[in-house]
């Protein structure tokens, strides 16, 4: 559905995109994540058609940006960041002069504009003025706005900034529709623990180059390059770290506020015996589990915070 080639926009003696390579297919939801300044916006903007490249070549559905780019508006749906809203229109109105825009005519119209409004949960404000909703309730306009035409793909960007929690939520699980309804989605964003809920596939960039790109599972294995397992004994925690420290699958030992941190050695991934071991010298194992690995610690393992 999305093919970028060594994909590259420069400003002067700026790289903005440096030779991107993606390749996303039908129903992927691909979480775009990276301080700003670091190439998002213009990758997706080049995706859209709405900036040339100075270097290298992208398909939407087959269709090339240099030769296809009014097929290929029609295949995508781009919600940028900010946008504007009109005064003067209800938000029935405004979904209508957009849908005419896109040559929806006749009874087909309206029908359109009122499935977007159920799609997004924003049926009870279709009489609204739209310059008198919230941030969120705005932004979910603005993703109802884009999908009028039933676009195969989806170029969000920072569809959940600047809302609060309850927003923030609202606009995840809009995203998780889209995702069942087989959409192909680029959504960008810097609230990664809500990325990983939505996203099947994951991609970082930093400085213009894309550093990181695979599928989330795939991800978080490659930032986990040691296994962490916190361990709790009923009493004498002191020997029972001991104990640990003498084992051979492990690396690192510390105690932290009556926890046993304790740090496999690398590639080391079966643990199954260390319990074992515990058990069989005395010990009572309050807790014992595996570090978790979200998206946010896996950037921050990935990534080195470079910005243009």
């Amino acid at each position: 559905m999305i093919e970028t080639r060594q994909l590259t926009k420069r400003y002067g003696h700026l790289i903005a995109v440096n030779e991107i390579n993606l390749s996303l297919k039908e129903g992927d939801v691909f979480g775009f994540i990276g301080p700003n300044g670091s190439g998002k916006t213009t990758t997706m903007r080049m995706i859209a058609t709405l900036l040339n490249p100075d270097y290298g070549e992208a398909y939407v559905c087959g269709q090339s940006i240099y030769t296809n780019q009014r097929e290929i508006r029609r295949l995508v749906g781009y919600m940028p960041d900010f946008f504007g809203v009109y005064d003067d229109m209800t938000v029935i109105e405004y979904l209508e002069f957009f849908a005419a825009a896109y040559r929806i005519n006749g009874p087909a119209r309206r029908k359109v504009c009122e499935d977007k409004l159920e799609l997004v949960d924003m049926a009870f404000k279709r009489d609204a003025m739209v310059n008198q909703l919230s941030r969120g309730q705005t932004q979910r306009i603005g993703l109802a706005r884009t999908l009028l035409h039933e676009p195969q793909v989806l170029l969000l960007d920072e569809p959940a900034s600047g809302l609060d929690p309850r927003a923030r939520i609202e606009i995840r699980n809009l995203l998780k529709k889209l995702g069942e309804l087989k959409k192909t989605v680029i959504v960008s964003s810097h609230i990664l623990p809500e990325l990983a809920d939505v996203c099947t596939r994951v991609g970082m960039i930093e400085k213009g180059n894309l550093i990181v790109d695979g599928y989330v599972d795939e991800v978080m294995r490659k930032a986990r390059q040691q296994i962490m397992l916190q361990i709790r004994v009923k009493e004498n925690i002191d020997r029972a770290a001991q104990l640990l420290e003498k084992c051979d699958l492990v690396g690192k030992v510390e105690i932290v506020k009556g926890t046993i941190d304790t740090t496999l050695k690398a590639d080391t991934f079966d643990y199954s015996e260390i319990p074992t071991l515990l058990i069989e010298h005395g010990f009572q194992l309050t807790l014992f589990r595996e570090e978790e690995v979200n998206l946010e610690t896996a950037f921050m393992s990935l990534t080195k915070g470079l910005v243009q």
